[in-house]
């Protein structure tokens, strides 16, 4: 696991924001999966079709082998299948989870919400389920509410949740697709705004972070001309737990710091719907 060696002040509007620093994560006296053993190029087009598993609808996706402490847990505890269905259903979703540094630091800090990271490359995805297990087994008891499976969630989000599941969205460091031609593939579009509004309930929030000026701004200003969203005031930004982890706690936002990078950062609201 990582430590905190530090943190940084960055600035959000006219406030400033405590920001920790990381070192670098070790593996010794772990059994945490290598990276070495699961590298892969990092960019692909999320337009192909992929040949993997995607549920037709959620009620079709089996989330047991995902979280087994948890759903022993809430066998236990209640005899009301509603009410366990409700225990351990996801509530954040980190699409493009990339090897899974946020899912790990948000897992701590809110350990009674059950989180997804979705990737679409093979090989990072499983390098992220085996870091989860092999978390769980070197700190009996924690870590048990993460997991991810690979997914391509620009075409099947609805497929894994349903309207008004989740509280939290998660887009960091995207793949900022810079020419024109591949602007329908960046993961902000009009379109999907119209998906992520579905599947987040009333009030959930969207994080969005990049080290891209121009991706930045475009994404502001899709979500900003959205009906279904609006933008959190900074006054929310300075208070929220979650911020904080936006900027160094995934390994990409890491590499940024390293390199004395720029962030630009937009986080916006699903409203309410206004013909409900």
């Amino acid at each position: 696991m990582s430590r905190v060696r530090g943190s940084k002040t960055v600035t959000i509007g006219d406030a400033t924001l405590e920001v920790p620093s990381f070192v670098s994560a070790s593996n010794e006296r772990t059994t945490a999966p290598r990276k070495k053993h699961f590298r892969q190029r990092a960019h692909c087009n999320p337009l192909n079709d992929g040949q993997f598993y995607a549920p037709v609808m959620p009620s079709e996706m089996d989330w047991r082998g995902h979280y087994e402490e948890l759903y022993a847990r809430a066998e236990a505890a209640t005899e009301d299948a509603r009410a366990r269905s409700e225990a351990v259903k996801i509530r954040f979703a980190d699409v493009g989870c990339g090897f899974g540094g946020l899912l790990v630091r948000l897992s701590g800090v809110f350990p009674n919400k059950v989180m997804l990271g979705m990737e679409i490359r093979d090989k990072v995805s499983e390098y992220v389920r085996a870091r989860c297990v092999a978390l769980r087994r070197d700190h009996p008891g924690e870590y048990e509410n993460i997991s991810c499976v690979r997914a391509n969630a620009m075409k099947n989000l609805p497929q894994y949740f349903e309207k008004g599941q989740l509280e939290k969205l998660f887009f960091l460091f995207p793949d900022p697709h810079f020419k024109a031609a591949n602007h329908r593939r960046r993961i902000v579009t009009t379109t999907l705004l119209a998906e992520y509004a579905y599947v987040l309930q009333e009030g959930g929030i969207l994080y969005t972070i990049t080290d891209v000026e121009e991706l930045g701004t475009w994404m502001s200003d899709h979500m900003s001309a959205h009906p279904m969203f609006e933008r959190v005031p900074e006054s929310e930004l300075t208070i929220d737990p979650v911020v904080p982890l936006l900027y160094t706690g995934t390994e990409e936002g890491q590499k940024v710091e390293r390199n004395s990078g720029s962030t630009f950062l937009n986080v916006f609201r699903r409203v309410r719907n206004p013909h409900a």
